[in-house]
């Protein structure tokens, strides 16, 4: 059996802020869009399971499930993304990940596969205006047709808003 290939920054030449983004990426679905997070970062793919709400907490975080004895917050990247509510069916799946050391489950519509992106097809994110807050999206995988925003899921979780870790913990 041999070794899942790595990305090793000594292994290429230096091309600039696109050198730190991860090259394999689990790709899951949020309405019609395509997002991926660093293979690395996920623990496992689970069915999406009853949480146990949390008095006060932000809508998009739904609650707290037991992982085998470690409580951990859940949040719904739909409405983390403002995009409109799901409904949530059989293929609603929770992808559970370890980000700075801690374990946080993220609710999205379905998984698709593991994608390894070459440096020349991953475009740097597109700059909005000042309302639009994209510090979280590294960059643009292209893959012909397919267009799939890559998520640096560590700034995504340290944001202030989240309040789910301390962001010195994560740098």
């Amino acid at each position: 059996m041999t070794a899942p290939t790595t990305h090793h920054p000594e292994s290429r030449p230096a091309t600039g802020p696109l050198d730190e983004i991860p090259n394999e990426f689990l790709t899951f679905t949020l309405g019609t869009e395509e997002y991926g997070v660093d293979i690395l970062k996920v623990q496992e793919i689970r069915g999406y399971d009853t949480v146990t709400k949390v008095p006060n907490a932000p809508s998009f975080i739904k609650g707290v499930i037991n992982l085998r004895g470690t409580i951990v917050p859940v949040i719904d990247l739909r409405l983390k993304f403002s995009l409109e509510r799901a409904d949530y069916n059989e293929f609603t799946v929770m992808i559970i990940l370890n980000v700075a050391r801690r374990i946080v489950g993220v609710v999205v519509d379905g998984v698709s596969d593991v994608m390894q992106l070459a440096a020349e097809q991953i475009r740097p994110a597109p700059e909005f205006g000042a309302g639009i807050n994209t510090k979280f999206i590294t960059g643009i995988g292209a893959l012909e047709q397919r267009m799939l925003i890559l998520i640096d899921i560590e700034k995504l979780m340290s944001s202030e808003d989240m309040a789910l870790m301390d962001s010195a913990a994560v740098h």
